[in-house]
């Protein structure tokens, strides 16, 4: 499989305590526990194009999005070159603060707001569909000692399928994995992973992940075709009785 990692890279390189957790980027960190199974590139925000190129959509099956700072730099011509991507069956996976990108707001067409706070709390993430693929080899829940809170009210489209709730120590709950199909592309939301927390090195993490991109790759099924249609068979003229 083809992996595009994408990140913004702009906490990384400009705060200290971030680059101190993740020194090479985020999308490196990502990179590399996906490359022992799957061709993995990464892509970032200040390359020509994000780094986004119609060749590099073209040979991606799954894309993967971490945003959080800088989203209204994100060229509107570059999301809808993805949008097209996901419609045509690119896999997307959309990472925490991601939920505000361009690109997800588009594919879901809300405004996915949310309530926040950060205060080193505790989280719980919660597996509520044990029999969906992305849960696979894990444990009934998976706990961070650390992260930022997200809660409820997530303004989002009802969900596909609704993989994980989150509990949090400060008494929030989030719908924290949710899946969607829009066109031949399958999306997964996937809440953890606050910059300034190791969240991506947790293991049970990076196997939310590794399911999700086999859960989302993209299968290239059969394209669609709209408009005006020749017919498959030769239709008769159909006599008319009123004569």
């Amino acid at each position: 499989m083809n992996i595009t990692v994408w990140n913004e890279y702009r906490h990384e390189q400009e705060n200290e305590q971030v680059k101190a957790v993740y020194p090479q980027g985020i999308h490196e960190v990502i990179a590399s526990f996906l490359s022992t199974e799957h061709n993995v590139t990464t892509a970032t925000l200040d390359e020509p194009e994000h780094g986004l190129t119609e060749r590099v959509l073209g040979q991606t099956d799954v894309l993967i999005w971490w945003g959080h700072k800088a989203h209204e730099e994100v060229d509107d011509d570059i999301v809808a070159r993805v949008q097209q991507h996901v419609l045509d069956g690119m896999g997307l996976i959309v990472l925490h603060s991601g939920h505000f990108s361009k690109i997800f707001k588009s594919l879901m067409g809300t405004s996915c707001d949310l309530k926040w706070r950060e205060a080193d709390e505790k989280e719980r993430l919660w597996v509520v569909d044990p029999t969906h693929p992305i849960t696979t080899n894990l444990p009934s829940y998976i706990e961070l000692d650390k992260e930022e809170m997200y809660g409820e009210h997530f303004d989002i489209p009802t969900p596909d399928e609704t993989v994980f709730i989150s509990w949090f120590e400060g008494g929030e709950v989030f719908r924290s994995g949710a899946t969607f199909k829009r066109g031949n592309g399958r999306i997964f939301y996937f809440r953890p992973g606050h910059e300034s927390y190791p969240t991506y090195y947790n293991e049970q993490v990076q196997q939310v992940i590794h399911n999700a991109v086999k859960w989302a790759q993209n299968t290239h099924t059969p394209k669609h075709h709209y408009g005006n249609a020749q017919p498959l068979e030769i239709i008769k003229p159909k006599n008319d009785d009123s004569q």
